[in-house]
């Protein structure tokens, strides 16, 4: 083997011009997808840390049949004390819950005395909230970062559109259950920058107001929001609290609440679907770019070299041998490429990380791109150029391998 390889590598440097071009092309195609899929993962990751840390969390529960009228935000649909403490119980059995965090949700009218509009409002428990939705903070961008009695954070839009700024006293108005109408007066604490997405633009009150203003005699929450210690298991905890809550069932028999991740939640998800796509299809295109590429150097390589082929097999050498003989250039060819369009594009992704290259996504601005490739991603990419470029060889060296000796020496 050690002999073949030598032999391999003299015949690749033969060729020098067109070993290096199609080197280069390989490497070229290897630089591009690394660089693209650490882009194009570090947008998706940004874009899912935005939504699920400033807003969503990672999971979240319901009462059954809530989210299919959600819109609404159905007062009659909320979760009462007994199926809450049903949810926490299970949650707190979790490894892989770090925070979770009990929201009622209502519509209501926001009112600053001369003009009027719609609100949507979550009813929350600052502590348990933050510790869910940790980027809610860094949200604020005028006044302070806090959710007491009393006091509520605006969402950016409706801020602007009302003229209010941090301070001022306005007028949350919102029918319960029942059909009656309560208001309180609070105070803009802050105001929240907008997030695409559901819940991007809600106001947040303390939860003691929430329950004022709905005249709630005992605690009721809407939702639950679940923060994972590892986004990475988010299935199979997605999974467990499925089979586990999903076993629960009410007084008619059917299940109690339901499971949904931020993917159903979330309309930004068919955008980070559509980027996984695309990964699919930028491989798709390097695999054809090294086929071709490959295939065609082996084929010249074999029509240029047709009569020192028939005279190794006059020689006694095995079809086999040839045939190894043609593979390992075929070989080395594509792992040359990979090596070097690993090395440049893992250069490339770490002057990327340094540079901070900033972009705005909707109502977002300055968010900066932090390009990064995993282990397994670049080892992927290598064995499948590398098996790409041996598949490639395969057929050029079968038929190298296949040439009589006789008609081989007889070639011009």
């Amino acid at each position: 083997m050690k002999q073949l390889l030598i032999i391999a590598l003299r015949n690749l440097s033969r060729y020098r011009r067109r070993t290096l071009l199609t080197g280069s092309l390989v490497a070229i195609g290897v630089l591009f997808v690394l660089v693209f899929e650490a882009a194009a993962g570090s947008f998706k990751a940004m874009m899912i840390g935005q939504i699920t840390d400033s807003m969503l969390g990672h999971l979240q529960i319901h009462r059954k049949g809530y989210v299919a009228s959600i819109e609404t935000l159905p007062l009659a649909m909320n979760l009462k004390p007994q199926a809450i403490q049903k949810i926490e119980a299970e949650l707190g059995k979790s490894d892989a819950v770090e925070a979770f965090s009990p929201r009622i949700k209502f519509g209501g009218v926001f009112s600053t005395f001369t003009e009027s509009t719609s609100v949507r409002v979550n009813g929350v428990d600052p502590d348990r909230e933050f510790a869910t939705a940790p980027m809610l903070k860094g949200r604020v961008v005028q006044g302070k970062p806090e959710i007491r009695p009393g006091i509520m954070l605006v969402p950016e839009l409706l801020a602007r559109g009302m003229q209010v700024k941090p301070g001022d006293t306005v007028v949350l108005l919102a029918t319960n259950a029942e059909g009656s109408v309560n208001g309180k007066q609070v105070q803009v604490g802050g105001i929240l920058a907008s997030v695409s997405g559901p819940g991007g633009r809600d106001a947040y009150v303390h939860q003691s107001d929430a329950a004022e203003i709905l005249r709630l005699d005992q605690p009721e929450v809407s939702e639950i929001a679940v923060r994972l210690k590892d986004f990475g298991s988010l299935k199979a905890t997605y999974a467990a609290l499925s089979t586990s809550l999903g076993g629960m069932r009410n007084k008619q028999g059917k299940p109690s609440f339901e499971v949904h991740t931020w993917e159903s939640l979330a309309p930004f998800s068919n955008v980070a679907n559509m980027i996984d796509i695309l990964t699919i299809f930028i491989r798709l295109i390097l695999v054809s770019i090294v086929l071709v590429s490959v295939m065609n150097v082996m084929i010249m390589a074999v029509y240029e070299r047709v009569r020192e082929i028939g005279t190794m097999a006059a020689i006694g050498t095995l079809p086999a041998t040839i045939r190894s003989m043609f593979l390992l250039e075929g070989l080395i060819l594509g792992a040359l490429g990979t090596l070097l369009g690993t090395v440049v594009g893992l250069g490339l992704i770490g002057a990327l990380r340094i540079a901070k290259l900033t972009f705005d996504f909707g109502q977002q601005r300055g968010l900066v791109l932090a390009p990064s490739v995993g282990i397994g991603q670049v080892l992927a990419l290598a064995v499948i150029v590398v098996a790409i470029s041996a598949i490639a060889s395969l057929q050029p060296a079968i038929k190298a391998s296949r040439l009589e000796p006789i008609e081989a020496l007889r070639h011009n």
